[in-house]
């Protein structure tokens, strides 16, 4: 509340200061400019000759010091600069001009303020700019001051209740707010709390949402603020910063006497590893990270602060951070299993209407490898359709349409297409829908769709394990490469062409198969070796040159093995295809036909089951 109350303040105080620094530009600099070219100038010959020759041209006339002001007839008005001691023109003006008059000169503090006025803006200007800077404080040009939020109790509605599939995160989380609450508990047995906790995983996977969930469930003091603002053109107002933040942490901390937390955003903005040999070494950066290396483990530390921080690149951090002493625990954040998934959607369907033919374990099985925000964005979706829709209520339809919209893009059916390009997307995802039924160990057929996706899907054919899998057997990646590669087979062995299409289907089957024979160690021939390339985002220090560890021989090798395995999946691709030749075509009518096909359909159109294994039998 005081700080709402202090924003309002602030602001009105803004306010005020720019009308201020309006109105003295208008005084100064555009009522002047607006009077003189109203006024027109006259030489002293030519006022001097209208007095004498037409002096009823002249309405009135006011003498300021050595200026006259004055009115024509015709209402247009005038000025003119005199000599200072001139007394046959004062008689000449008396004599001639009944509305004559003098004026006493400006006074010194008038002139004064009438020259200084662009001077004494310039200095309100750069006031005012010290002043937003400081928010508040007193200190003119305050950048060295943190920008850290602070969240106190009840300001997040967010708590652990609220964040699901991540049960080991939230414990050490829960372990680390009951440690501020109740220090004793711990330090009877010589436990010491945590002094850093860094949070990392994938994106979307829901870092600083436990992180709101901490200052929700956390009754001390919380400052969050990102890495990035951290980081300034000026050397020293990063380091700056971490100081003024670790001081007002001890302050709120000591008067508390309960600690406090600080959460860092995207640490790796500001955490990067130090110079490592490539460019300068003393910049911006690397004195805003030595300061948060002293501050969070220093000789003059202070127990009770806790620092939390969450990133997506742990690899690039400096290891000196990374070390126990200033962040004690990392807690890795992963993309959530089978029943994680299924709980996140509970959670992000309880403020939804969902009908009673949602069911929540089937779509967690349909979506392997979604993070916790690909499945909030799944269920708004899926309420966005059964709004557009006209719908009471969500229901199982919108659901699969939104995961189908997350993966692929949403369908466009005003792509206008040939018959030709139609038939041959149509045996391309037949031949790909086909072989899923028909190789042993591949991932069972959900749905089968020739409609255009997204940016470049003219179809697709969706697969689903069983179970998330976490070890993959040669045979498995083997089928899954057969699979990959029936599209192209079926082009050829119906339309007696290869198509561009094929193109995507191509590229992730030669990256398996080149983890195959590079990294799993699954060649015949080159045997249990492991060949990989690290590979990765590249920054200075690190990864900036790449080196082979084997020789160029064994490189010809490598590529041979790789074709090899793709040339044997293809046959077995076109071998099955071609015994199932009937199959095939009745499949590919019939979702030009129809355009979409689940995997129960395409089992009775053909005539195949699959055994409970997840192999299929069939011809």
């Amino acid at each position: 509340m005081d700080n709402k109350r202090d924003s309002k303040s602030y602001r009105i105080k803004s306010i005020i200061t720019w009308l201020i620094m309006f109105g003295i530009i208008y005084l100064f600099l555009i009522r002047p400019g607006k009077e003189f070219s109203q006024i027109v100038e006259l030489s002293y010959s030519q006022f001097y000759k209208t007095l004498v020759e037409n002096p009823q041209d002249i309405k009135s006339a006011v003498k300021i010091d050595s200026k006259i002001k004055g009115t024509f007839s015709d209402g247009k008005e005038f000025w003119v600069n005199i000599p200072e001691e001139d007394p046959d023109l004062i008689k000449l003006l008396r004599e001639n001009i009944p509305d004559f008059k003098i004026q006493p000169p400006k006074t010194f503090l008038v002139n004064l303020l009438f020259y200084m006025g662009p001077v004494i803006l310039l200095i309100l200007f750069f006031w005012f700019m010290g002043y937003r800077g400081a928010q508040g404080g007193a200190r003119i040009f305050s950048f060295g001051k943190s920008r850290a939020r602070l969240v106190s109790g009840g300001q997040t509605k967010v708590t652990f209740n609220d964040v699901a599939g991540v049960d080991e995160a939230k414990e050490e989380l829960k372990e680390i707010i009951e440690f501020l609450k109740d220090p004793k508990k711990f330090q009877r047995l010589g436990g010491k709390i945590p002094k850093g906790v860094l949070l990392t995983g994938p994106p979307g996977t829901g870092k600083t949402l436990l992180a709101k969930a901490v200052s929700g469930e956390a009754e001390v003091p919380f400052f969050s603020i990102s890495g990035s603002d951290f980081v300034e053109m000026f050397v020293g107002v990063g380091a700056a910063r971490v100081r003024d933040l670790f001081e007002q942490a001890k302050r709120y901390a000591k008067t508390t006497g309960r600690g406090c937390i600080i959460f860092i955003d995207e640490i790796d903005a500001v955490g990067r590893q130090r110079f490592a040999g490539i460019g300068g070494g003393h910049d911006e950066r690397e004195q805003t990270l030595n300061a948060l290396l002293v501050e969070m483990d220093g000789f003059d530390t202070e127990e009770g602060i806790i620092v939390m921080a969450a990133t997506n690149r742990p690899d690039v951090l400096d290891p000196a951070l990374l070390r126990p002493g200033r962040f004690d625990r990392q807690i890795i954040i992963d993309s959530p299993d089978l029943r994680g998934r299924e709980e996140i959607l509970r959670v992000h369907i309880r403020d939804k209407r969902v009908g009673p033919d949602v069911d929540l374990h089937k779509i967690a099985r349909q979506t392997p490898g979604f993070s916790g925000a690909d499945l909030a964005n799944l269920c708004n979706e899926a309420a966005l359709l059964a709004a557009r829709r006209g719908k009471d209520a969500i229901t199982m339809e919108e659901m699969e349409e939104s995961i189908e919209r997350v993966m692929a893009g949403p369908q466009r059916r005003s792509r206008i297409m040939s018959d030709y390009e139609r038939k041959v997307i149509a045996f391309h995802e037949s031949g790909h829908a086909l072989l899923s039924l028909l190789v042993p160990k591949a991932d069972p057929l959900h749905k089968v769709s020739i409609i255009p996706r997204g940016v470049g899907a003219l179809g697709y054919t969706m697969q689903l394990p069983l179970q998330d899998r976490y070890i993959m057997t040669r045979s498995e990646l083997m089928a899954k490469l057969t699979v990959l590669l029936g599209g192209r087979a079926s082009e050829e062995l119906a339309l007696g062409e290869r198509t561009t299409g094929a193109q995507n289907d191509l590229e992730i089957a030669t990256e398996i198969a080149r983890k195959m024979v590079c990294e799993f160690g699954m060649s015949e021939d080159l045997g249990h070796v492991s060949f990989q390339k690290r590979t990765g985002p590249v920054f200075l220090g690190r990864d900036l040159v790449t080196e082979k560890h084997y020789s160029e021989s064994t490189a010809v090798q490598i590529d041979k093995e790789i074709k090899l395995i793709i040339e044997q999946c293809y046959h077995i691709a076109k071998q099955k295809l071609e015994e199932n030749r009937e199959k095939l075509y009745l499949l590919a009518n019939t979702l030009l036909e129809r355009e979409v096909l689940d995997g129960e359909e395409v089992k009775k159109l053909l005539g195949l089951e699959e055994n409970e294994s997840g192999e299929n039998s069939g011809a």
